[in-house]
């Protein structure tokens, strides 16, 4: 068996049965602290971004603007959500680009374990991989990736990303070597590293991110795939509302392509 895919899949077994057995432990420890004042209540959140361009670690998706729907419920560590992305421009032959990305994840201390299930529907044309009930590896439309963050303390508040593609709609090299054309899981994975600063009341966020490998879904070898930063701020628009806004300066030196960004939360 190959070596990098062995290891790759005791990570992803370690991740999930960690992922799975640590709430067991958190909940154990903080039992009766939780019985006398609950620090974590139960929350809904709903919301949704308007983007100029969806740009996803390097890529451009659907080349149109786009509304990003999300709702999400968290309790003590634990969060379930669905994220989704629809362009906003109808391209003959291709519609609209459409994303649906259920997720769960859980935070403890500095570290986020998390699991990402990426669908696209296309309902131009309709097939095996565009039926959201089918599972069946060589033929679905879902990706599913699993993934570990960590985030560093206030004083140094460093973000690490790292996520592999372990099921689904991320294939190897066919019989030319052109990746995500074979028949085996290609295991693509992604690493991101960025830190968030603020400077008269402006948030900054500098980031890099590059894969290890080739792969259909980010570039046919290892590499830089998404670099640049973000500036954000809030502007009032009453006393009770702020409308957080912000513009992406994003490169990917793999594909040669840069691009920018705005974008505005609701």
């Amino acid at each position: 068996m190959n070596t990098r895919v062995t290891a790759i899949n005791a990570v992803l077994i370690f991740f999930i049965n960690f992922f799975f057995i640590l709430p067991c432990f958190s909940q154990t420890e903080d039992e009766h602290q939780a019985e006398k004042s609950p620090s974590n209540p139960v929350q809904f959140n709903l919301g949704a971004d308007l983007v100029s361009r969806y740009i996803w670690r390097g890529k451009d998706y659907g080349n149109s603007p786009a509304i990003q729907p999300n709702v999400s419920f968290s309790f003590a560590g634990l969060k379930i959500g669905v994220w989704g992305s629809y362009g906003v421009i109808y391209r003959e032959n291709q519609g609209n680009y459409s994303e649906f990305d259920p997720y769960i994840s859980y935070t403890w201390k500095w570290f986020t374990l998390g699991i990402t299930d990426y669908f696209y529907p296309n309902g131009v044309s309709p097939n095996d991989n565009n039926r959201y009930f089918n599972y069946n590896s060589g033929t679905t439309g879902h990706t599913f990736e699993g993934s570990l963050t960590f985030t560093g303390p206030e004083k140094f508040p460093l973000q690490v990303y790292a996520g592999t593609l372990f099921y689904g709609a991320d294939k190897g090299k066919d019989s030319t070597g052109v990746y995500g054309l074979g028949t085996k899981n290609n295991y693509s994975t992604y690493f991101e590293v960025s830190y968030p600063f603020t400077v008269k009341g402006i948030g900054i966020k500098l980031f890099a991110g590059g894969i290890p490998f080739g792969s259909g879904w980010y570039g046919p070898y290892g590499g830089v795939v998404n670099a640049g930063l973000t500036i954000s701020k809030s502007i009032k628009i009453s006393k009770e509302y702020e409308l957080p806004i912000y513009s992406s300066v994003i490169s990917n030196p793999q594909a040669q392509s840069v691009f920018l960004v705005f974008g505005a939360s609701f």
